[in-house]
């Protein structure tokens, strides 16, 4: 069964869905959605699989977006999400006797679980489905002591970040780019966006900002790749059609990761594993469980 739930986060409470199992299971798996999507938007497909294979899962909605609160409305900071993880790390560990726990993002949280898993004490797993990693490789520092100092930012830095820092309001998708450009520009996210966030109840919103605050060190899987010891799963798409999905940059930090780490191509692009029940949507599923199932 499926409980809603909620807990404390930067401020504002998140808010989703926590799927328990009446055994014991096997681990909880933390998951939540990517770049300005809602929980409702195929993700929960995935966590509705992964707790039929025995896995508690708490899936929630970032801070600002769905269900969650959270001012202004739609915007985007990657240390603010990836601060979410932590504290639904937190919630589980002070409210259920629980084991193991792994982190499942997708998108720009399949980057984002590459960073917080290496900050958050004691995660058992990761799965980072078509992760964001960079178009290119990041600037600033990301050697010698950026570990360290990424680690005190994400504990207590201030990272809310300067007009500068911020691109949009604007829309997520647009079908004219010439007038209306977007944050998002293949042709394949309009139409997932649009399909997926216009049913009823999806609570997305056609508009969104970013944040991405000025930081001695990146909040990026490059600084923190060898720091993940845990087994990692990367899944990727051969033909990913999103700038910042870069095969190249991905493939250079799954090769930094420092723990046991496998990497999965499916044919097709960034949105061939967000179609629920397509074939490769289908296959995600299973090799996402499987791997669970063998390493928790």
């Amino acid at each position: 069964m499926n409980y809603d739930v909620e807990f404390p986060s930067e401020g504002t409470i998140l808010r989703g869905r926590h799927y328990r199992n009446v055994k014991a299971p096997k681990a909880t798996i933390v998951m939540t959605h990517g770049t300005s999507a809602t929980i409702t938007m195929a993700i929960d497909r995935y966590a509705q699989a992964i707790f039929e294979a025995g896995f508690d899962v708490l899936l929630y909605d970032h801070k600002n977006f769905g269900q969650s609160g959270g001012e202004p409305r739609q915007e985007i900071n990657p240390w603010v999400q990836a601060r979410g993880y932590r504290d639904a790390v937190v919630f589980l560990r002070k409210s259920y006797q629980i084991g193991p726990i792994a982190l499942w993002g997708d998108s720009y949280t399949g980057g984002l679980v590459l960073v917080a898993g290496a900050l958050i004490e004691d995660i058992s797993a990761i799965v980072a489905q078509i992760p964001v990693c960079g178009a290119m490789r990041p600037d600033g520092a990301t050697e010698d002591g950026a570990f360290s100092t990424l680690r005190d930012l994400f504990e207590v830095g201030d990272v809310s970040g300067g007009p500068d820092d911020v691109t949009g309001p604007m829309p997520v998708v647009s079908l004219d780019q010439i007038n209306a450009p977007s944050l998002l520009t293949p042709p394949q996210a309009c139409r997932w966006f649009l399909e997926y966030g216009g049913r009823h109840g999806s609570g997305w919103e056609n508009r969104a900002t970013r944040v991405v605050p000025k930081t001695p060190v990146p909040c990026s899987p490059f600084v923190t790749a060898p720091h993940l010891n845990m087994p990692v799963l990367m899944m990727s798409g051969r033909n990913d059609e999103m700038i910042h999905c870069n095969p190249e940059i991905q493939n250079a930090v799954f090769e930094m990761i420092a723990g046991s780490k496998e990497k999965i191509v499916i044919e097709g692009g960034h949105f061939e594993l967000l179609w629920e029940d397509s074939p490769n949507f289908l296959k995600a599923v299973a090799a996402q469980t499987e791997f669970l199932s063998r390493v928790l």
